[in-house]
């Protein structure tokens, strides 16, 4: 079997507007501090690709229209939507008012490991990744509904923010996928 490089005009792209109107996968996504304007950038054009809900941008995280977020973005920023909200814990608790279930992807006492989280139907989720280094705010931790670890093997057991998102986001849509065939 031989293999082929599709061209750009072969992968059936959609506009922003058209992806506006799409059903979204029922997971938004909280950027709790994040200091680079890439990791935002890479965390925008995985959310498009998964076609999240929204992203909303809370702390020092910067917010576009940025060169350097959009030098990762490459136009994400346009078909997701996103909002700033300064205070991450203001945001989560009214995200848990609407129905809406907070995970910290964080290391903690009493985490569940990633690959045995399961998602339930008719359920939206909000996803909350945290500063590069001090990782997501504790307040936010404590009053999360689950906490989700990255289960590593390695010496290091830290991934960039824009590979956790992308490995978490995979996993949960895949689940997701998954739960809505059954």
């Amino acid at each position: 079997m031989q293999h082929r490089k599709l061209k750009n005009s072969e992968l059936g792209r959609i506009s922003p507007s058209e992806y506006k109107v799409q059903e979204k996968t029922p997971l938004i996504i909280v950027l709790d501090n994040i200091r680079s304007l890439n990791n935002i950038g890479s965390v925008f054009r995985t959310a498009d690709a998964f076609r999240i809900k929204k992203i909303y941008l809370c702390g020092i995280t910067a917010t576009p229209p940025h060169k350097d977020i959009q030098k990762t973005a490459l136009g994400a920023t346009d078909s997701v939507d996103w909002e700033y909200i300064e205070d991450t814990v203001a945001l989560a608790t009214q995200l848990q008012k609407e129905g809406v279930v907070i995970a910290s992807i964080e290391q903690a006492e009493n985490s569940i490991s990633l690959d045995k989280f399961d998602v339930q139907k008719d359920t939206t989720y909000a996803l909350v990744f945290g500063n590069e280094v001090k990782g997501v705010q504790q307040e936010v931790v404590s009053m999360s509904n689950s906490v989700i670890e990255i289960p590593q093997y390695g010496t290091k057991h830290s991934l960039n923010i824009s590979v956790s998102a992308g490995v978490v986001i995979w996993d949960l849509f895949s689940k997701m996928k998954t739960s809505l065939q059954e």
